[in-house]
């Protein structure tokens, strides 16, 4: 052999990976397909055994997170010599991390927090911050919200999808629609004008919401009674409401009731469609309305009123007509 040949065999030999190495590497690969073959051999089967979208979404996240961390604590032993070294790797490993990462590493402790204690779930609706929607995702540095609300009334939602970093969960207000009761509260406010049987009006609106809520309010009363196994909620009364209060227009008539999580705007819909057909009804029940009005003293029996030397907006004459603009 040659100088030269013996040279670049030389050269070759002395970069070219030792045996030791090569086993580590192998070992790696190999225990990555494995477990990458067997995630997917385990979501097929689960693919084939359920179309219930939120079950599947719940496998492949478990089997995700199980992977990932059994790949971690795998591949790490073959290239740590022995488990007793592993605590001090991780902790230097930790303790460095914290410092140059503090974002991601507080959005990782938060993943930890939603993972552990289950502040919200895929597919509860929440509201953090200023931020409101259903969770549709959650990963180990953020969350993802189907957003509801903004410019869309009702909590209908807009189309958009916000990621939302996990850090947030120990910063920002929590609100959580679906956890617990699984019914809101919604209001539909009726305004009367004062010439109105408002009573009337009162009967008619209780029986309508009652109609279109009864069943609702059964099924509140045994949610109840799970939900208090674990949260302190006291509610007296579940029935529909209706609450009288004068305002500067006319009578204010407002029905309180209980309406499913995502079927607000819907509730809505069907109660002011009986609200409509039944007013139509009555001759004696006005919807109150921004209006002006003329009135005259002398056709409401005031004539002959004294003059006043105030400057209260109304114009008087020599023969006892006041004239004026009320705006109710």
């Amino acid at each position: 052999m040659g100088p030269i040949q013996y040279g670049v065999y030389t050269s070759f030999h002395h970069h070219s990976l030792s045996p030791e190495l090569q086993a580590k590497l192998l070992a790696s690969v190999v225990i990555i397909l494995i477990l990458w073959l067997l995630c997917r051999l385990i979501m097929r089967i689960v693919w084939r055994q359920t179309e219930d979208v939120r079950t599947r979404y719940i496998w492949r996240k478990t089997l995700t997170y199980i992977t990932i961390a059994l790949g971690m604590i795998l591949v790490g032993h073959v290239w740590v010599k022995g488990f007793e070294s592993l605590p001090t790797f991780l902790g230097l490993l930790s303790a460095g991390l914290a410092i140059a990462l503090k974002d991601p590493v507080t959005n990782v402790a938060g993943w930890i927090f939603i993972v552990m204690q289950k502040p919200f779930t895929p597919g509860d609706r929440i509201e953090i911050g200023d931020n409101t929607g259903d969770v549709i995702d959650i990963r180990m540095f953020q969350f993802t919200l189907m957003e509801i609300g903004n410019w869309v009334d009702a909590d209908q939602s807009t189309g958009r999808i916000i990621h939302i970093p996990n850090g947030r969960i120990f910063t920002e207000t929590l609100a959580n629609y679906s956890k617990g009761f699984h019914y809101i509260w919604n209001e539909v406010a009726v305004l009367v004008t004062f010439e109105s049987d408002w009573k009337k009006a009162k009967g008619i609106l209780r029986d309508i919401a009652n109609k279109d809520s009864e069943h609702l309010s059964k099924s509140a009363e045994r949610k109840i009674k799970e939900t208090s196994k674990k949260f302190m909620i006291f509610y007296t009364h579940l029935t529909p409401t209706v609450y009288t209060r004068v305002e500067d227009s006319g009578v204010l008539l407002t029905i309180r009731y209980l309406c499913e999580l995502r079927h607000r705007r819907d509730s809505e819909g069907v109660i002011w469609g009986d609200i409509l057909q039944e007013f139509a009804r009555c001759t004696d029940i006005d919807f109150a309305y921004p209006t002006q009005r003329r009135y005259d003293n002398r056709c409401e029996g005031k004539a002959g009123i004294e003059r006043s030397s105030g400057n209260d907006g109304i114009k008087r004459s020599e023969d006892g007509a006041d004239y004026g603009i009320m705006e109710p």
